[in-house]
């Protein structure tokens, strides 16, 4: 009996360290697997938060941006406003109440050229040669005085609220 108890005995003591060398197993198993859960939800997380942070950024250059351009569409209606007071100054005075008229006229026009350059609206600065970014060319002409590309004539100013032109300068081109 004691042969039987003793292989008994040593089966069980096989039998638990199989299952302790099994747990030890399965033991590692779940720590490899919860390791590899932990390092995938911190990627995520790395990932969620880098593109956070990357939203958040471009927002911020977005409502910069819409703060410097938020008057444009009233600035484009002004300039005709604008138009008007400088065709008005082109008409030729006669009498003394037409020149008093004119200056009246010239000094409303100073104060809005003024408001608008407050405001970040500022003319184009008239140019020799023709640029397309701030320049439209309305028709070509011939002439010996400029070169070919040149400003002839300037038919319409154009103005640019902060750094973007809101209405390109007017222009005839040498051919």
């Amino acid at each position: 009996m004691s042969e039987q108890k003793q292989e008994v005995e040593n089966e069980n003591s096989q039998d638990c360290e199989n299952l302790q060398e099994e747990n030890v197993c399965n033991e590692e198993n779940e720590q490899d697997k919860l390791q590899k859960e932990f390092d995938e939800l911190k990627d995520r997380y790395m990932r969620a938060n880098a593109e956070f942070e990357n939203i958040k950024k471009r927002m911020e250059k977005e409502k910069i941006t819409a703060m410097l351009y938020a008057n444009e569409g009233f600035a484009k209606d002004l300039l005709d406003v604008l138009d008007a007071l400088e065709a008005a100054l082109n008409v030729e005075a006669k009498d003394e109440i037409s020149l008093k008229i004119k200056e009246g006229v010239q000094n409303t026009l100073d104060l809005f050229v003024k408001k608008l350059e407050k405001n970040g609206i500022k003319t184009i600065e008239e140019l020799k040669d023709f640029d397309p970014n701030l320049h439209e060319a309305m028709f070509h002409v011939d002439s010996a005085d400029h070169e070919s590309g040149g400003i002839v004539q300037v038919l319409q100013k154009g103005y640019k609220i902060n750094d973007r032109v809101i209405r390109p300068t007017k222009v005839s081109v040498a051919k």
